[in-house]
């Protein structure tokens, strides 16, 4: 697709996954087709950026060249339908309930698989957690299944839910029924096979959906199409799940096997270039059985890192300009592309976050959105700066549950970065109760 700084070019990863031989591809495509930047999305996908004119089939086939396409055995849309999220330390979170890599895998070979899912809009998504403590749960999605240990059965169940996030501590949220993990898969396929059968041309998510139709006659029409047994009852309604914690994706951590660590390191900006993408591939490379996957707060996380090797793998990710501390300011902020990039942005959004970063508190999180798309996040930040001309925004935060605008409550209009970091200060004199123009 078109933008200002050149075509763009998505590229949708199998649960974030990328390996050496990929990055490296991808680093000599955009160096020759592209602007040589890459940005990492809020799906944990990548987005090429400053795609040259006359280069995009070139582009395309160097990226299918290094098997960066959908599986032989999918149909023509698949990558269209590869939205599962899941965590990028599935199978190696001490903390998680239930290991997820093989449901996971399932779960990709259905959705790239079934012909009929070629239907679904490429922005349906599914989101399978294992009670991580690394784990993305504030993204909406339109199917959803998380770990649930069930006191009554002894074991572990999967609750889920439609249009929505597993309820971590909002009272009026809980999941819908709970399923074995042996009929997550085939849930999840009469679910989407349900949504297909009743949605309408207009209806392309879960929640247009349920806008028009209530949630039982979903579940009644999935029930009378499916061998499996939804599970309700108070454990499951009153289900709430543990809280993630989204620091640990920087840093090393122990992995489960206790032998090896994961290791997070976070791009300023969600931004690299392909310098860094060939550090990444040599890291993968040097490390025996490594891997290397992006995540959905647009970070990359490398795994089976040996003990002997953390020291040297965190140096060198801080010497290819990665953030490797929750304590870096630039791990707390986000940013669009920005009007340098994007013709609806009204503001050069990244260029006012790295000038934000350096006067944001920790541990203060920001959202700099250039429009009301918010491309940068699917999720409400606890407070977002969204643009309304060049350098100057309105400050929202998220303490209004009765918001219409997707951002929370308007807290100050038209701001300077100077002035927004002013107000974010907490050590400063100010009120929030009514919006205030700078």
């Amino acid at each position: 697709m078109p933008a200002l700084d050149g075509g763009i070019c998505r590229v949708k990863l199998a649960l974030g996954a990328l390996s050496a031989s990929e990055a490296l591809a991808i680093a000599d495509a955009i160096d020759e087709h592209a602007s040589g930047i890459v940005d990492i999305t809020n799906r944990a996908n990548l987005q090429l950026r400053g795609v040259k004119r006359g280069h995009e089939e070139a582009l395309i086939a160097a990226l299918l060249g290094a098997g960066l396409g959908p599986p032989e055995h999918a149909h023509a849309f698949a990558d269209d339908v590869r939205n599962l999220m899941a965590s990028p330390v599935a199978g190696h979170d001490a903390h998680a309930s239930y290991d997820t890599s093989a449901l996971a895998v399932e779960l990709l070979a259905l959705l790239q698989g079934e012909a009929r899912f070629a239907a679904l809009s490429p922005k349906f998504a599914l989101l399978l957690d294992g009670g991580e403590r690394l784990m993305m749960l504030d993204h909406p999605h339109d199917i959803w299944f998380s770990a649930m240990p069930h006191p009554g059965r002894g074991d572990v169940l999967f609750a889920f839910g439609l249009a929505g996030c597993p309820p971590v501590a909002a009272p009026h949220a809980s999941a819908l029924a709970a399923v074995a993990p042996s009929d997550v898969t085939p849930l999840a396929k009469a679910l989407m096979h349900a949504f297909l059968d009743l949605a309408t041309p207009e209806q392309t998510r879960m929640r247009d959906v349920l806008a028009a139709r209530s949630v039982d006659s979903v579940l009644a029409h999935v029930e009378r199409n499916t061998d499996v047994r939804l599970l309700r009852d108070a454990a499951v309604e009153h289900w709430r799940r543990p809280s993630a914690d989204s620091s640990q994706r920087l840093g090393a951590h122990p992995q489960r096997d206790g032998q090896r660590s994961y290791i997070g390191a976070q791009p300023p900006l969600g931004r690299m270039n392909s310098a860094t993408l060939r550090g990444l591939a040599a890291l993968v490379r040097e490390n025996a059985g490594a891997a290397l996957c992006m995540t959905p707060w647009q970070s990359v996380l490398l795994t089976h890192i040996d003990m002997a090797n953390v020291p040297a793998t965190l140096h060198a990710l801080a010497e290819l300009g990665l953030a490797i501390t929750p304590h870096d300011p630039l791990t707390r902020v986000i940013a669009c592309a920005g009007s340098t990039g994007c013709a609806k942005s009204l503001a050069d959004t990244k260029a006012d976050a790295s000038t934000l970063a350096a006067r944001v508190p920790e541990p203060m999180h920001v959202h700099l959105s250039g429009c009301p798309r918010s491309c940068a996040a699917a999720h409400r930040a606890p407070y977002t700066l969204l643009a309304v001309a060049a350098g100057r925004y309105d400050l929202y935060t998220t303490d209004d549950p009765r918001d219409s605008t997707g951002f929370g409550r308007c807290i100050a209009r038209g701001l300077t970065i100077d002035a927004a970091a002013d107000l974010l200060n907490p050590s400063a004199p100010h009120s929030f109760d009514e919006p205030s123009d700078a």
